[in-house]
């Protein structure tokens, strides 16, 4: 809360000093800011109702936006992307392994981090091998039920808690 509040501060104090000068504001930083603040606020959300973030990546963008979908209407925050990127606090990744190939080694330490659920449509050793090398905290094998999915979701949330 203190960092959101002394963004919002930042933010005010250069509008109104562009205001009380005449200058131009500097669009850039503001936009910065308000960035800044609006993730700052979604932190805070996310703690005080229990709304648990979800990126689900897979590499079929319509499959990976129908599965966000799915999951937001059953109260998750999630978002689809045909990659991966940056994770936000305590976010969840559902990770498609057909994304597998175009990971960086840093990617790898990430996800190993994050322990994705892992859904593919693959069942061989081979893929539930690198599975684990990824360190899931679940493998489900397509098409997968959104309630299967928010269950799996609700195991790996359960593994943060103390």
């Amino acid at each position: 809360m203190h960092r959101l509040r002394s963004t919002l501060a930042r933010l005010r104090a250069e509008l109104e000093v562009a205001e009380s000068d005449g200058s131009v504001p500097p669009v850039a930083r503001l936009l910065s800011d308000l960035r800044e603040a609006l993730d700052l606020l979604e932190n805070v959300e996310s703690a005080a109702l229990g709304v648990v973030r979800v990126l689900v990546v897979d590499d079929d963008e319509r499959l990976g936006e129908l599965t966000a979908r799915s999951l937001r209407r059953l109260g998750f925050d999630a978002e689809a992307a045909d990659r991966l990127r940056a994770l936000r606090a305590g976010e969840v990744v559902v990770f498609d392994l057909g994304v597998s190939a175009s990971l960086t080694s840093a990617d790898r330490a990430v996800l190993r981090a994050a322990r994705p659920v892992v859904v593919t449509g693959a069942v061989d050793s081979a893929s539930r091998a690198l599975a684990a090398d990824l360190g899931a905290s679940d493998y489900l094998v397509k098409p997968v039920d959104s309630e299967e999915l928010a269950a799996a979701i609700n195991r790996r949330m359960t593994e943060e808690r103390p």
